[in-house]
């Protein structure tokens, strides 16, 4: 079953074989297309196809500075793409496929287009955990670069409508298989000489990832190395006020356990669910008739960390340059 907008030409898909024929079909020809992934909806397009990636770009208005993720199916294809030491293998082996990606050195016969990373000399890897993004990589038999699938800076997508609402007519296709489960994207190491690096907080958390590693994870490096680096990020259209105690009257509040809210992240303060839920209230109070929108502290332990990392870039103004 599909249903389309003639005026905007975007078809959106239920999850199902004859709809991922046909978003391989796309992906094969050099088209993007959006589909779930186990953290957010991404927008994947082939990672080897230079021109491909770029209508990725086009689609998002996303600085071409900003490197993607690039999706395999397993192990063995991204022995392919990039370089693994010791220590990514174990992650790997430990988390994939899973909300972990890893950022290594490319492969010196890295089929990857360079546009996809930036122009870096490393390409950022996940093996997903969902079943629609498995089955396009397969089908279509080619690694996916795929950020999330909004415009770039935006709210990012936790279910098809939320991909509708901002990229309608940019792209041929969604792929709608309900809402995701982590609702968060996926943590982003740097495996090295030194030890591993944290570049971006997410489900897999640090002590996790320590307790595989056997070691604390270091801070990041200056300068952008991978996704979802930048200081504003994952904004809604509206104001954003966060760690808000005293919310200013006419917001549009987000809580978490037992204070008054409009849209409560969890009841029983369970962060997991809790992030689960972020871009989905987020997306409520942008939609709202409230001016702005106020987000009560979340404790900073566990996936909080996470949660905190993208209320911070959604709160902060984009820079005059961006």
């Amino acid at each position: 079953m599909s249903a389309s907008n003639p005026a905007q030409d975007t078809i959106i898909r239920r999850y199902g074989t004859a709809a991922i024929a046909d978003a391989a079909a796309l992906i094969r020809a050099g088209r993007p297309v959006a589909i779930p992934t186990e953290t957010v909806y991404g927008l994947a397009a082939d990672a080897t196809n230079g021109d491909a990636v770029a209508q990725i770009y086009a689609a998002k208005g996303r600085p071409a500075f900003n490197p993607l993720i690039v999706h395999v199916a397993d192990l063995d294809q991204a022995q392919g793409i990039a370089i693994f030491d010791e220590t990514a293998l174990r992650l790997a082996a430990y988390f994939w496929p899973g909300p972990l990606t890893l950022v290594l050195p490319r492969a010196p016969d890295c089929p990857i287009a360079a546009i996809a990373t930036a122009g870096l000399p490393t390409v950022a890897l996940r093996c997903p955990g969902h079943r629609a993004m498995q089955a396009l990589i397969r089908a279509s038999g080619r690694p996916l670069a795929a950020p999330s699938a909004n415009a770039s800076g935006a709210i990012s997508p936790t279910r098809a409508a939320h991909v509708l609402a901002s990229l309608n007519g940019r792209i041929a296709m969604v792929i709608d298989d309900g809402p995701t489960g982590h609702g968060l994207e996926s943590t982003i190491v740097a495996p090295g000489a030194d030890g591993v690096r944290l570049l971006r907080p997410g489900p897999v958390t640090a002590d996790r990832i320590a307790g595989v590693t056997g070691a604390p994870l270091l801070s990041a490096n200056a300068g952008i190395q991978s996704p979802g680096q930048m200081a504003s990020h994952y904004a809604p259209a509206k104001p954003l006020t966060i760690d808000d105690d005293a919310p200013p009257p006419g917001a549009f509040v987000i809580g978490l356990g037992a204070d008054a809210c409009d849209f409560q992240l969890s009841a029983r303060g369970d962060l997991v669910e809790a992030a689960a839920r972020l871009f989905d209230a987020l997306h409520a109070g942008d939609a709202s008739d409230r001016p702005m929108i106020a987000v009560r502290p979340i404790a900073r332990t566990g996936i909080g960390i996470a949660i905190n990392d993208r209320l911070r870039r959604a709160a902060t103004p984009p820079s005059p340059a961006a």
